[in-house]
């Protein structure tokens, strides 16, 4: 063999274990580092007991949160109508909105030193909003389910602020009220003006008179 081929050779070697070094590690296994429902305690000033009550808490919010979130999607993908290019603006308007906060719920569950949800199958075991059908459904039943379901996340959120408020858990409190509370209530006020039932071009004779002792 020429000292030009055994050059080649030597070449063909360090390559070959240079891609070797850059292969990925595939197919590896281990126990959790910590098991849901578990906390790894942070140097946060908070009793562990405290974090405790709110990481469940925080949880099921966390579940109906992107229940929530993926309701208004689900409803962006299947409206219909003469209201569709409205709507289906909103509702993905409204979905950006509610993916912000399943983000800051979830880390103010990890910050506590908590886990939280994240695979569907456990959110589904764990929201309260029902479940809707997987056809499609006129607006006016779109926006009635999303309003019954953000009134289902208003409903504990104001309960766990009021828990978080009680045993000194400022952030959590802060985070329910500032965020989930805030985003839900401008939420439901936008969704319910659209079931509002007034004439869109044309308005009805009135039956009684407009102002008081006035004539029709």
């Amino acid at each position: 063999m020429s000292p030009n081929e055994d050059g080649r050779g030597e070449q063909l070697d360090e390559a070959e274990a240079g891609a070797g070094r850059a292969k990925p590690i595939e197919h590896q296994y281990s126990h959790e580092i910590q098991p849901f429902g578990k906390i790894a305690r942070l140097p946060i000033a908070l009793d562990v007991s405290i974090c405790e009550g709110s990481i469940e808490n925080l949880n099921q919010t966390l579940a109906d949160t992107i229940t929530l979130r993926d309701l208004y999607k689900k409803h962006h993908w299947q409206v219909a109508g003469s209201t569709f290019y409205l709507l289906h603006q909103l509702f993905d308007k409204h979905h950006r909105e509610q993916d912000v906060l399943v983000d800051a719920i979830a880390e103010r569950i990890q910050l506590l030193g908590g886990i939280s949800l994240a695979m569907g199958a456990d959110i589904v075991e764990t929201t309260k909003i029902p479940r809707p059908p997987r056809g499609r459904e006129v607006p006016p039943v779109q926006m009635s389910r999303l309003l019954e379901a953000h009134e289902i996340v208003l409903k504990d959120a104001r309960i766990f602020a009021k828990q978080a408020s009680r045993s000194g858990d400022d952030g959590t409190n802060d985070l329910l009220v500032s965020q989930v509370i805030r985003t839900s209530e401008l939420q439901v006020w936008i969704i319910a003006e659209h079931l509002v039932d007034i004439p869109l071009v044309r308005v009805k004779k009135p039956i009684y008179p407009l102002w008081p002792g006035e004539d029709l």
